[in-house]
């Protein structure tokens, strides 16, 4: 996967969110989206994402250098965002097998491979809406990286995470990386981007 972004702004009204975005992501590599809290970070995120149209500029994505259209970004993709919310009716149960109607497992991952390792099997069968938030976290990160996508979109992902479910993302991700993936976290704190070998500032884009 590839995208490419060629002056790309974004702006709500009058304000300039970020603009003159010249970058391009590709697979293989992750990157890290940095800025301190309100600076656009998820913005651009969504942009990425195809769910929200630059104001300026061109966004444009390439798989085995073929064009995929903007609408079917979608089908490549899994995040974990604080704006995307798990369903708090279903159970765990519930949840994984709702996720997994729409996306297939990663390669060496079932149902049984993801309770494990979120280390909830004797959950399995409670309610979402139980969960502390930390365990909804960690729900939405092994949905989100244990699908077969190439591109994979992380927003402050250690949010509501103590030490150990810190290191546990950490290790989530080491699991999950393979040279194909294209991982882009959104953070302002380096322990969750410690394994990213490029950075896109969006203070860098602000005038």
């Amino acid at each position: 996967m590839k995208i490419i972004l060629t002056d790309v702004g974004r702006r709500y009204n009058r304000e300039w969110i970020f603009k003159h975005i010249n970058y391009v992501f590709e697979s293989g590599r992750s990157y890290a989206i940095l800025g301190p809290n309100g600076s656009g970070k998820s913005t651009l995120l969504k942009v990425l994402s195809g769910s929200l149209t630059p104001s300026a500029g061109n966004i444009s994505f390439e798989l085995n250098d073929k064009t995929v259209e903007v609408e079917k970004i979608f089908e490549y993709l899994s995040l974990a965002t604080p704006y995307v919310e798990l369903i708090e009716e279903f159970t765990l149960r519930e949840q994984i097998q709702f996720h997994f109607k729409f996306k297939k497992y990663l390669t060496g991952y079932s149902e049984r491979e993801v309770v494990h390792l979120l280390g909830l099997e004797n959950a399995i069968d409670k309610e979402i809406k139980y969960f502390s938030s930390g365990m909804k976290q960690r729900v939405k990160l092994a949905l989100a990286c244990c699908s077969d996508s190439t591109l994979v979109l992380l927003d402050e992902p250690t949010s509501n995470l103590d030490r150990a479910g810190e290191e546990w993302y950490l290790a989530l991700v080491d699991k999950t990386k393979q040279a194909d993936r294209l991982f882009i976290i959104c953070s302002n704190q380096e322990k969750e981007y410690l394994f990213c070998d490029q950075t896109l500032s969006i203070s860098d884009y602000k005038s």
